[in-house]
């Protein structure tokens, strides 16, 4: 853990605040900034405090918590307000369902005539204990973002309105994905909580990543 580090990653969270926007604000000059991020001096309690409240956050978060850093897997962390869309999905549930939930939705696109669906997945949370314990297995739902004018034959449409989501762009998200996902995951999180904004998922898709070489995840917010 390192509270400068830690620091470096608040200020990047916050529209990649400069050092000399965080001096303005603390009332303190650049050069402790600098001194506080290479951990050769600490604030005060009372900067601390200010600290907290500016990245609203703990003591134990600043000071103790090992965060995330955004290295450059991760980049264009932001707020954006996602057009409505129509959608079909499908789900599975085994020990790898991802890849088959998407190349069930990418099948019904060629079908269609579409060679470049635009497809999203979540974890499908519909998935018992057992098949979780026992049975090493969990849910994926994969979905079509449809284009205007397409209507799949024999399948159940469902529509979404504009929403605002946080997000995050990970390049290469499979060259180590049960690192780089999860982790991608949390700094967005982390992304969130600085700024002041809350969760949702009332009446849309809660949270969803986009498929390809490189990835954006998304995260419903009021």
């Amino acid at each position: 853990m390192s509270f400068g580090k830690n620091l470096q990653f608040l200020r990047h969270l916050r529209g990649n605040m400069t050092q000399e926007d965080l001096a303005e604000k603390m009332n303190i000059s650049r050069q402790t900034v600098s001194k506080w991020e290479l951990d050769t001096a600490q604030p005060e309690m009372d900067k601390a405090l200010e600290l907290c409240k500016l990245f609203n956050c703990s003591l134990d978060n600043l000071f103790r918590d090992d965060m995330v850093a955004c290295g450059e897997a991760y980049t264009n962390l932001r707020v954006e307000t996602v057009p409505a869309f129509r959608y079909i999905k499908h789900a599975v549930i085994s020990s790898e369902p991802e890849g088959d939930a998407i190349d069930r939705v990418f099948s019904i696109a060629h079908s269609c005539g579409v060679d470049n669906p635009r497809v999203i997945g979540w974890d499908f949370p519909n998935v018992s204990q057992e098949q979780i314990n026992v049975f090493n297995m969990h849910g994926y739902e994969a979905a079509w973002i449809l284009p205007d004018g397409i209507i799949p034959p024999g399948t159940e449409i469902h529509e979404q309105a504009a929403h605002r989501y946080a997000a995050i762009h990970i390049e290469g998200p499979f060259e180590n994905p049960f690192v780089t996902i999860p982790n991608a995951y949390k700094t967005l999180m982390e992304y969130m909580r600085v700024n002041g904004l809350e969760q949702t998922g009332k009446d849309v898709i809660p949270c969803f990543e986009t498929d390809g070489d490189s990835m954006d995840i998304y995260i419903a917010c009021k």
